[in-house]
Protein backbone atom coordinates (compact mmCIF):
# COMPACT_ATOMS: atom_id res chain seq x y z
CA UNK A 1 0.00 0.00 0.00
CA UNK A 2 1.17 3.25 -0.87
CA UNK A 3 0.17 5.65 2.60
CA UNK A 4 0.82 9.60 2.39
CA UNK A 5 1.53 10.46 6.23
CA UNK A 6 1.49 13.93 7.73
CA UNK A 7 3.61 14.39 10.97
CA UNK A 8 6.42 11.73 9.99
CA UNK A 9 9.31 13.62 12.32
CA UNK A 10 7.25 13.34 15.34
CA UNK A 11 6.80 11.20 18.29
CA UNK A 12 3.84 9.66 16.71
CA UNK A 13 4.57 10.04 13.07
CA UNK A 14 7.95 9.17 13.49
CA UNK A 15 6.88 5.41 14.93
CA UNK A 16 3.98 5.33 11.94
CA UNK A 17 6.82 5.88 9.66
CA UNK A 18 8.51 3.07 11.16
CA UNK A 19 5.97 0.41 11.18
CA UNK A 20 4.44 1.26 7.55
CA UNK A 21 7.91 0.61 6.22
CA UNK A 22 8.95 -2.52 8.25
CA UNK A 23 5.79 -3.75 6.95
CA UNK A 24 6.40 -3.58 3.62
CA UNK A 25 4.43 -0.26 2.59
CA UNK A 26 5.66 2.56 0.60
CA UNK A 27 5.21 5.96 2.02
CA UNK A 28 4.59 9.78 1.22
CA UNK A 29 5.09 11.67 4.11
CA UNK A 30 4.33 15.60 4.11
CA UNK A 31 7.52 17.68 4.64
CA UNK A 32 7.06 21.38 5.68
CA UNK A 33 10.76 22.17 5.48
CA UNK A 34 14.12 21.20 4.11
CA UNK A 35 15.43 19.27 7.75
CA UNK A 36 12.27 17.39 7.36
CA UNK A 37 12.17 16.32 3.99
CA UNK A 38 15.62 15.32 4.70
CA UNK A 39 14.85 13.07 7.50
CA UNK A 40 11.84 11.48 5.88
CA UNK A 41 14.19 10.29 2.81
CA UNK A 42 16.76 9.45 5.17
CA UNK A 43 14.21 7.19 6.70
CA UNK A 44 13.23 5.54 3.46
CA UNK A 45 9.93 7.96 2.96
CA UNK A 46 9.26 10.05 -0.04
CA UNK A 47 9.19 13.62 0.84
CA UNK A 48 6.01 15.74 -0.39
CA UNK A 49 6.84 19.69 -0.19
CA UNK A 50 4.05 21.50 2.00
CA UNK A 51 2.45 21.66 5.36
CA UNK A 52 -1.07 20.85 7.08
CA UNK A 53 -2.52 24.18 6.03
CA UNK A 54 -1.85 23.64 2.35
CA UNK A 55 -5.17 22.12 1.30
CA UNK A 56 -4.58 21.73 -2.14
CA UNK A 57 -1.01 19.40 -1.22
CA UNK A 58 -3.35 17.51 0.93
CA UNK A 59 -5.78 16.58 -1.46
CA UNK A 60 -3.50 15.99 -4.23
CA UNK A 61 -1.19 13.02 -2.00
CA UNK A 62 -4.83 12.11 -0.41
CA UNK A 63 -6.02 10.65 -4.05
CA UNK A 64 -2.44 9.63 -5.17
CA UNK A 65 -2.01 7.23 -2.28
CA UNK A 66 -4.16 4.23 -1.28
CA UNK A 67 -4.32 5.10 2.08
CA UNK A 68 -4.01 8.21 4.72
CA UNK A 69 -2.63 9.13 7.94
CA UNK A 70 -2.69 11.98 10.26
CA UNK A 71 -0.62 11.87 13.20
CA UNK A 72 0.17 16.24 12.86
CA UNK A 73 -3.07 17.07 14.57
CA UNK A 74 -3.54 20.47 15.53
CA UNK A 75 -6.48 22.46 16.46
CA UNK A 76 -5.91 25.38 14.31
CA UNK A 77 -5.52 22.98 10.67
CA UNK A 78 -7.56 20.13 11.31
CA UNK A 79 -10.56 21.45 10.17
CA UNK A 80 -9.26 22.24 6.66
CA UNK A 81 -7.15 18.77 6.94
CA UNK A 82 -10.17 17.16 7.15
CA UNK A 83 -12.29 19.19 3.94
CA UNK A 84 -9.22 18.31 1.95
CA UNK A 85 -8.20 14.09 2.88
CA UNK A 86 -12.13 13.35 3.33
CA UNK A 87 -12.97 15.03 0.30
CA UNK A 88 -10.11 13.29 -1.93
CA UNK A 89 -11.12 10.36 -0.56
CA UNK A 90 -14.93 9.91 -0.62
CA UNK A 91 -16.40 7.48 -2.54
CA UNK A 92 -12.80 5.63 -2.55
CA UNK A 93 -13.27 3.00 0.04
CA UNK A 94 -10.06 3.99 0.73
CA UNK A 95 -8.60 4.29 4.74
CA UNK A 96 -7.71 7.61 6.81
CA UNK A 97 -6.86 6.97 10.31
CA UNK A 98 -6.84 9.81 12.51
CA UNK A 99 -5.13 11.08 15.46
CA UNK A 100 -7.15 11.93 19.12
CA UNK A 101 -6.05 11.20 22.75
CA UNK A 102 -7.32 9.61 25.93
CA UNK A 103 -6.88 14.00 27.22
CA UNK A 104 -11.28 13.64 25.65
CA UNK A 105 -11.79 11.47 28.21
CA UNK A 106 -12.02 12.34 32.27
CA UNK A 107 -10.77 10.33 35.18
CA UNK A 108 -11.49 6.62 35.60
CA UNK A 109 -10.98 4.07 33.66
CA UNK A 110 -11.32 3.97 30.35
CA UNK A 111 -12.76 1.83 27.38
CA UNK A 112 -14.52 2.70 23.91
CA UNK A 113 -17.93 3.01 25.76
CA UNK A 114 -16.57 5.54 28.41
CA UNK A 115 -18.45 8.50 28.10
CA UNK A 116 -16.19 11.84 26.51
CA UNK A 117 -15.55 14.31 29.41
CA UNK A 118 -12.29 16.48 27.46
CA UNK A 119 -10.05 18.73 29.45
CA UNK A 120 -10.13 22.10 27.84
CA UNK A 121 -7.21 21.68 25.88
CA UNK A 122 -8.75 18.74 24.00
CA UNK A 123 -12.16 19.44 23.79
CA UNK A 124 -11.35 20.59 19.93
CA UNK A 125 -11.25 17.15 19.21
CA UNK A 126 -14.65 15.95 19.75
CA UNK A 127 -16.52 17.07 16.89
CA UNK A 128 -13.34 16.42 14.83
CA UNK A 129 -13.51 13.02 15.78
CA UNK A 130 -17.19 12.71 15.31
CA UNK A 131 -16.84 13.96 11.81
CA UNK A 132 -14.53 11.79 10.66
CA UNK A 133 -16.41 8.55 11.65
CA UNK A 134 -19.32 10.08 10.15
CA UNK A 135 -16.93 9.81 6.79
CA UNK A 136 -17.57 6.10 7.01
CA UNK A 137 -21.03 6.87 4.90
CA UNK A 138 -19.41 8.92 2.41
CA UNK A 139 -17.31 5.66 1.46
CA UNK A 140 -14.01 6.61 3.53
CA UNK A 141 -13.14 3.54 5.85
CA UNK A 142 -11.93 5.84 8.69
CA UNK A 143 -10.47 5.09 11.76
CA UNK A 144 -9.97 6.57 15.47
CA UNK A 145 -6.94 6.67 17.36
CA UNK A 146 -7.52 7.57 20.97
CA UNK A 147 -3.39 7.11 22.33
CA UNK A 148 -2.30 7.71 25.87
CA UNK A 149 0.44 9.75 26.77
CA UNK A 150 2.99 8.57 24.20
CA UNK A 151 6.43 7.69 24.89
CA UNK A 152 9.90 6.91 23.45
CA UNK A 153 12.69 8.55 21.53
CA UNK A 154 13.45 10.83 24.69
CA UNK A 155 10.39 12.99 23.50
CA UNK A 156 6.82 13.83 24.33
CA UNK A 157 5.30 15.05 27.34
CA UNK A 158 7.39 12.51 29.57
CA UNK A 159 10.71 14.97 28.49
CA UNK A 160 8.35 18.09 29.79
CA UNK A 161 7.75 16.19 32.94
CA UNK A 162 11.57 15.22 33.29
CA UNK A 163 12.33 18.80 33.17
CA UNK A 164 10.00 20.02 35.24
CA UNK A 165 11.21 22.38 37.91
CA UNK A 166 12.93 21.13 41.13
CA UNK A 167 12.79 22.14 44.99
CA UNK A 168 15.95 24.03 45.90
CA UNK A 169 17.39 20.41 47.41
CA UNK A 170 17.12 18.68 43.99
CA UNK A 171 13.35 17.14 44.79
CA UNK A 172 11.21 16.96 41.10
CA UNK A 173 8.32 18.96 41.39
CA UNK A 174 5.38 16.33 39.85
CA UNK A 175 2.08 17.92 39.11
CA UNK A 176 -0.55 17.23 41.41
CA UNK A 177 0.05 15.09 44.79
CA UNK A 178 1.44 11.96 42.33
CA UNK A 179 -1.40 9.97 43.11
CA UNK A 180 -3.35 10.14 39.70
CA UNK A 181 -1.93 7.48 36.92
CA UNK A 182 -1.66 8.32 33.63
CA UNK A 183 -2.04 5.87 30.83
CA UNK A 184 0.83 4.94 28.09
CA UNK A 185 2.02 3.59 24.93
CA UNK A 186 5.25 3.57 23.30
CA UNK A 187 5.68 4.89 19.99
CA UNK A 188 6.91 1.46 18.12
CA UNK A 189 4.24 0.16 19.65
CA UNK A 190 2.00 2.40 18.25
CA UNK A 191 3.36 2.83 15.09
CA UNK A 192 2.11 -1.06 14.78
CA UNK A 193 -1.58 -0.34 16.04
CA UNK A 194 -1.54 2.33 13.21
CA UNK A 195 -0.71 0.09 10.67
CA UNK A 196 -3.02 -2.71 11.69
CA UNK A 197 -5.73 0.04 11.81
CA UNK A 198 -4.81 1.35 8.35
CA UNK A 199 -5.07 -2.42 6.95
CA UNK A 200 -7.99 -4.10 8.93
CA UNK A 201 -9.80 -1.51 11.38
CA UNK A 202 -13.94 -1.25 9.88
CA UNK A 203 -15.28 1.79 8.41
CA UNK A 204 -16.06 4.29 11.23
CA UNK A 205 -13.96 2.44 14.05
CA UNK A 206 -12.61 4.38 17.17
CA UNK A 207 -9.92 2.58 19.46
CA UNK A 208 -7.59 3.59 22.72
CA UNK A 209 -4.68 3.63 22.10
CA UNK A 210 -3.24 2.20 25.64
CA UNK A 211 -0.37 -0.60 26.04
CA UNK A 212 -1.82 -1.65 29.42
CA UNK A 213 0.71 0.39 31.78
CA UNK A 214 -1.32 2.67 34.08
CA UNK A 215 1.90 4.37 36.58
CA UNK A 216 1.27 6.65 38.94
CA UNK A 217 2.67 10.27 38.51
CA UNK A 218 4.67 9.77 41.24
CA UNK A 219 6.23 6.85 40.10
CA UNK A 220 7.15 8.32 36.97
CA UNK A 221 8.30 11.31 38.06
CA UNK A 222 10.45 9.12 40.63
CA UNK A 223 12.29 6.84 37.04
CA UNK A 224 12.45 10.32 35.60
CA UNK A 225 14.51 11.95 38.44
CA UNK A 226 16.74 8.48 38.74
CA UNK A 227 17.10 8.84 34.72
CA UNK A 228 18.72 11.62 35.12
CA UNK A 229 21.34 10.81 37.71
CA UNK A 230 19.66 12.17 40.33
CA UNK A 231 18.43 10.13 43.98
CA UNK A 232 14.45 10.14 42.49
CA UNK A 233 13.15 12.47 45.39
CA UNK A 234 9.84 14.07 44.05
CA UNK A 235 7.58 16.47 45.75
CA UNK A 236 3.94 17.15 44.83
CA UNK A 237 2.45 20.46 44.26
CA UNK A 238 -1.62 21.60 45.09
CA UNK A 239 -3.63 22.49 42.16
CA UNK A 240 -2.56 25.87 42.18
CA UNK A 241 1.07 25.12 41.68
CA UNK A 242 0.51 22.78 39.35
CA UNK A 243 -1.18 25.32 37.09
CA UNK A 244 1.57 27.78 37.65
CA UNK A 245 4.49 25.49 37.01
CA UNK A 246 2.13 23.89 33.51
CA UNK A 247 -0.06 26.37 32.57
CA UNK A 248 -2.23 25.07 30.34
CA UNK A 249 -1.24 21.27 30.37
CA UNK A 250 -2.67 21.22 34.25
CA UNK A 251 -5.76 20.01 33.62
CA UNK A 252 -4.94 17.01 31.66
CA UNK A 253 -1.58 16.46 33.74
CA UNK A 254 -4.02 16.12 36.78
CA UNK A 255 -6.22 13.40 35.21
CA UNK A 256 -6.31 10.03 36.71
CA UNK A 257 -6.96 7.47 33.74
CA UNK A 258 -6.00 4.04 33.22
CA UNK A 259 -7.07 1.71 30.01
CA UNK A 260 -5.69 -1.83 28.45
CA UNK A 261 -6.03 -0.95 24.83
CA UNK A 262 -7.86 -4.37 24.62
CA UNK A 263 -10.98 -3.63 22.37
CA UNK A 264 -7.52 -2.70 20.04
CA UNK A 265 -6.16 -6.18 20.94
CA UNK A 266 -8.98 -8.24 20.73
CA UNK A 267 -10.05 -6.84 17.31
CA UNK A 268 -7.00 -5.96 15.34
CA UNK A 269 -4.51 -8.78 17.51
CA UNK A 270 -2.25 -5.71 18.68
CA UNK A 271 0.12 -7.05 21.15
CA UNK A 272 2.16 -3.96 23.01
CA UNK A 273 6.09 -5.45 23.40
CA UNK A 274 8.29 -2.48 23.87
CA UNK A 275 9.75 -0.84 27.04
CA UNK A 276 7.23 0.23 29.65
CA UNK A 277 7.14 4.23 30.12
CA UNK A 278 9.03 3.66 33.96
CA UNK A 279 11.27 1.72 32.23
CA UNK A 280 12.24 3.77 29.22
CA UNK A 281 12.91 7.26 31.65
CA UNK A 282 14.93 5.21 34.31
CA UNK A 283 17.69 3.76 31.39
CA UNK A 284 15.86 3.78 28.15
CA UNK A 285 15.57 7.00 25.70
CA UNK A 286 15.52 9.85 28.38
CA UNK A 287 18.26 8.24 30.64
CA UNK A 288 21.17 10.96 30.97
CA UNK A 289 19.46 12.82 28.39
Amino acid sequence: MNVFLTGGTGLIGSGVLAALLAAGHTVSALARSAESAAAVTARGATAVPGDVTDRAALSAAAREADGVVHTASTAQADSGVLDAVLGALAGTGKPYVHTSGVWTFGSGTLDESTPFDPAAPSAWRLPLDARVRAAAADGVRTVVLAPGIVHGRSGGLPAVLRSAPRTPDGALRLPGNGEQRWTTVHTADLGRLYTLALTAAPAGSYYIAAGGENPTVREIGVAAARGAGGSGAVVGSSEEETRELFGPLAGPLLLDQQATGAKARADLGWAPSEASLLTDLESGSYAGC
